[in-house]
């Protein structure tokens, strides 16, 4: 009777669907040399961030840091949109970056997601982003900064207050 009920659970738990959700985000700026910071404390870290935000010649890309924990069977994949700062009057199109991933841990996995070189370059200053995480075709999770709004910023969601427009 025992062997029935404990067979019958481990089948069950194998008919669950796919589930998995998104941690963390984290952004971070990288020198010339492809460091995010130049001592392993958190404090220097955020404060080297600054020195970065600050200093546009010294970036050489940007990298996010994403936690996410998936459970059961799936084609999990980890999708980032990002969009680049505005030049004159053209809004920058969303660079989109891939990465599949798999169910592990009890505490998740971190992926990392890094833009650099000439695609940074045409990039710019990331301004506004969106990680979400998939299986197959179905939105498991999503985080978004601030400045994303249901869909990227266009042109028309944004209205010049400067006084040469007005």
């Amino acid at each position: 009777m025992w062997l029935l009920v404990l067979l019958s659970l481990a089948l069950g738990a194998d008919a669950r669907p796919a589930t998995g959700r998104l941690i963390k985000v984290l952004p971070e700026l990288l020198d010339l040399k492809g460091r995010n910071t130049v001592a392993p404390s958190l404090y220097e870290r955020d404060a080297y961030q600054v020195v970065l935000r600050n200093h546009p010649e010294r970036r050489s890309g940007v990298r996010f840091y994403i936690q996410c924990k998936v459970k059961g069977e799936g084609r999990f994949k980890v999708r980032a949109e990002l969009l680049g700062s505005a030049t004159g009057t053209t809004m920058p199109k969303p660079l989109v970056l891939e990465h599949p991933t798999l169910a592990a841990g009890w505490f998740g996995q971190w992926i990392t997601l890094t833009v650099t070189g000439d695609a940074y370059k045409k990039l710019g200053l990331v301004t506004a982003w969106r990680v979400t995480l998939w299986d197959g075709d179905r939105l498991l999770s999503e985080q978004h900064s601030f400045l994303w709004q249901a869909g990227p910023p266009q042109a028309a969601r944004f209205s010049c207050v400067c006084s040469a427009c007005s």
